[in-house]
């Protein structure tokens, strides 16, 4: 029989693999491209058109091969989108050495995903790209 464990917030870091936080937040960064280019009805060749990548490129992108693109080059494809981009600095919390990097979607209504109280929460099945 197999055995289950419980996994971090970060798959990559299960995974042992190689900079693991900095493809969690290119996994989150590309995940609200790709949410942004289905809300908006855009095909690929437009997207790439209006965020300034090789079409091939953002298909692979949107496939979650990132390596190649950096997280500032996916910071301003999410400006090209319409999106506002806002970096927050804090101390780390006292029971981390070190700090961390995360982001957080938020949709229009200004709540951040996965932070709504039990009242502003979608019933089961909904989106929150549906905004």
């Amino acid at each position: 029989m197999a055995r289950i464990t419980k996994g971090s917030d970060n798959i990559y870091a299960d995974l042992g693999l190689p900079d693991a936080e900095r493809m969690r937040v290119k996994a989150t960064l590309a995940l609200e491209i790709t949410r942004t280019i289905q809300r908006r009805g855009l095909t690929q060749m437009a997207a790439a058109a209006l965020i300034g990548m090789p079409q091939p490129k953002l298909s692979g992108m949107l496939r979650g091969e990132f390596r190649g693109i950096s997280e500032t080059k996916m910071l301003t494809c999410l400006n090209r989108l319409g999106h506002d981009v806002e970096i927050v600095v804090r101390p780390a919390v006292a029971r981390r050495s070190t700090g961390r990097t995360r982001v957080v979607p938020v949709p229009a209504r200004g709540v951040p995903l996965g932070r709504r109280r039990a009242s502003q929460r979608r019933p089961h099945g909904t989106s929150a790209v549906e905004d």
